[in-house]
């Protein structure tokens, strides 16, 4: 069914123009884990296979506009589309995508088309204050959390709800539980960004600090550090291009800290929620995808 999605995602495109599609097609396509999502809750029916293409055109025009804001030179180990063809491009590609997206939108039920759009609206809002956040130290935890919540788990938890309409199912118990696999998919993928490499990310590792984001294994580091000089040494590390050495000691003491454990066992308990969120439906694929998202390459 996923190779549905993806060929409706390219028909919808190609209907525009020439070089839009051109231009779409040197994408990658991803974990595409929101149409996952939809088609499971929903049971593959066709607009199912529809509303799965639409989120996923959205989430691409996201992640176009993002790899601007953080001027990303890659995107899952290819050259990203700001690299190839210029900021100026990714942006107008993520426009229209963003457009499309809501032109398709609007054949659904509102309850639907509402729920999408408040959640694309919040995606924004997110992406603001990830900028806002990244211009100093962010040392609330609280901060981050909405944060996250806003750029990464509110399209997932209304992808989740708005396909639990779509079936006549409970959609406040999908939408906890994709909120919840939202919340857990990005605080692992904070932590990948510092226990992995460069080729198992697709993008460089240990990127976040350097772009101003103080993820949570960050935030509980300077929490848990009791020396004045570790704290000053960190400090003197964000927004810097890290040598190895400067790598290393930050794993180091991430390691010493335990704050790594720590933010992993976050995202668990956020995954178990999830899981309990839909008990009743006895769903062991729902259960993977949690699985498969917050154990990753571990």
């Amino acid at each position: 069914m996923l190779t549905k999605v993806e060929l409706m995602m390219r028909d919808m495109v190609s209907r525009l123009d020439p070089y839009t599609l051109k231009l779409y097609d040197k994408l990658p396509a991803g974990k595409r884990l929101r149409a996952k999502l939809i088609l499971k809750i929903a049971s593959n029916q066709d607009s199912a296979i529809k509303l799965a293409s639409i989120i996923e055109l959205i989430h691409a025009a996201s992640l176009l506009h993002d790899d601007v804001i953080d001027d990303a030179d890659s995107r899952r180990g290819v050259s990203s589309l700001n690299a190839l063809y210029g900021n100026k491009s990714a942006i107008m590609l993520g426009d229209i995508l963003y457009s499309k997206g809501f032109s398709e939108l609007t054949s659904f039920d509102s309850k639907i088309s509402s729920s999408i759009a408040d959640a694309v609206a919040m995606l924004s809002v997110g992406e603001l204050m990830d900028v806002e956040l990244s211009k100093k130290i962010n040392f609330n935890e609280s901060l981050y959390f909405d944060m996250i919540y806003k750029k990464t788990a509110v399209l997932i938890e209304s992808s989740a709800k708005s396909a639990a309409i779509l079936s006549g199912k409970d959609p406040e118990i999908f939408a906890l539980y994709g909120k919840n696999l939202g919340l857990a998919f990005q605080i692992i993928d904070d932590v990948l960004d510092i226990i992995s490499d460069s080729t198992m990310l697709g993008k460089p590792a240990m990127h976040d600090f350097k772009e101003g984001k103080t993820t949570l294994p960050y935030i509980y580091l300077f929490e848990a550090m009791n020396k004045e000089e570790d704290i000053e040494e960190l400090k003197s590390l964000y927004k810097k291009d890290l040598t190895q050495k400067e790598e290393i000691w930050i794993q180091t003491k991430m390691t010493e800290y335990g704050v790594i454990e720590k933010s992993i066992l976050v995202a668990k308990k956020l995954g178990e929620e999830a899981l309990d969120a839909i008990a009743k439906e006895n769903d062991q694929v729902l259960e993977d995808i949690i699985k498969s998202m917050i154990e990753r390459e571990f």
